[in-house]
């Protein structure tokens, strides 16, 4: 049976042999490889395949949605682009070699975890897809997040139900759970997008009356989660069982320390701004 080395050594050779026949053609090649894709639907078998089928149809229904709705209800171009954008990025994240290498490396399920949380998430907030979902969804999707939409008026709140996302699936037992079973697999990969895209919401979207919640909100989410990727960084022992190295854990909470606290100071900066704005008009 492959091992994690031997797939390396074909992703490798497959990069060399894409270089050699030039970027399109090598393109293919290297998509047409078999570590290109983690829990293919064409690939896999059994409960990894089911898990894939789901999670690509739910992806797919959602984008069509968009789609048709966007024949109904015109958006601007630049949200436009940032939703298909986006799209495109989760399904790289989601299906493309990043989620191959997760299964074997803590530092690349860190930043897939990552991509989810700080990257996809305000930036599927920012394209404001509402409107064409509701008008290509014939209303079925309004009825999922009207309930939601209620939540995202209180930033602190949806704050500590992000946290405990991300704290719960870093607990050993349950980050070892995920890899191991697809099905929680999934699971956790959805508590992390539907969580952070209300946290994101709540916090991109505030009105005035809850700007300084919202500051609150995002300096608190950038503690914790340096805390916890000071923790992995740290560890003086492999946390996620011996067959992992401590080296790889460490560059997995370098990751979420470091590269991860990035979209949070910069979202800390546009609300201190929108802050300091208020203020001159007051005075």
């Amino acid at each position: 049976m492959p091992t994690d080395a031997d797939d390396a050594r074909c992703l490798s050779a497959t990069v060399c042999l894409s270089l050699r026949n030039g970027p399109w053609r090598g393109a293919a090649l290297l998509g047409l490889s078999e570590p290109a894709f983690g829990h293919s639907p064409i690939t896999s078998g059994g409960a990894e395949q089911l898990t894939a089928v789901l999670g690509l149809g739910i992806f797919g229904l959602v984008w069509l949605a968009y789609v048709t709705g966007a024949r109904r209800v015109a958006p601007h171009w630049p949200q436009a682009l940032s939703f298909h954008s986006t799209m495109v990025v989760s399904f790289l994240t989601i299906w493309g070699p990043l989620d191959h290498w997760a299964q074997s490396s803590a530092a690349a399920h860190m930043v897939q975890h990552m991509m989810f949380m700080v990257v996809i998430a305000p930036l599927w907030v920012l394209s404001r897809p509402l409107p064409q979902l509701a008008a290509g969804s014939g209303r079925l999707l309004t009825r999922l997040w009207q309930p939601m939409l209620k939540l995202v008026q209180h930033p602190v709140y949806m704050a500590y139900i992000h946290g405990g996302m991300i704290w719960f699936w870093h607990i050993p037992q349950f980050y070892r759970l995920a890899l191991e079973n697809p099905w929680w697999h999934l699971v956790e990969h959805g508590c992390f997008l539907a969580t952070a895209g209300l946290f994101w919401w709540s916090v991109l979207k505030c009105p005035r009356r809850t700007v300084g919640w919202a500051l609150l909100a995002l300096l608190l989410t950038l503690m914790h989660t340096g805390f916890l990727g000071a923790m992995l960084t740290f560890a003086q022992s492999p946390l996620y069982g011996a067959g992992r190295s401590l080296q790889d854990q460490q560059l997995a909470g370098l990751i979420m320390w470091v590269l991860g606290a990035i979209p949070y100071l910069l979202g800390s900066g546009w609300i201190g701004w929108r802050m300091y704005q208020q203020l001159q008009r007051r005075w």
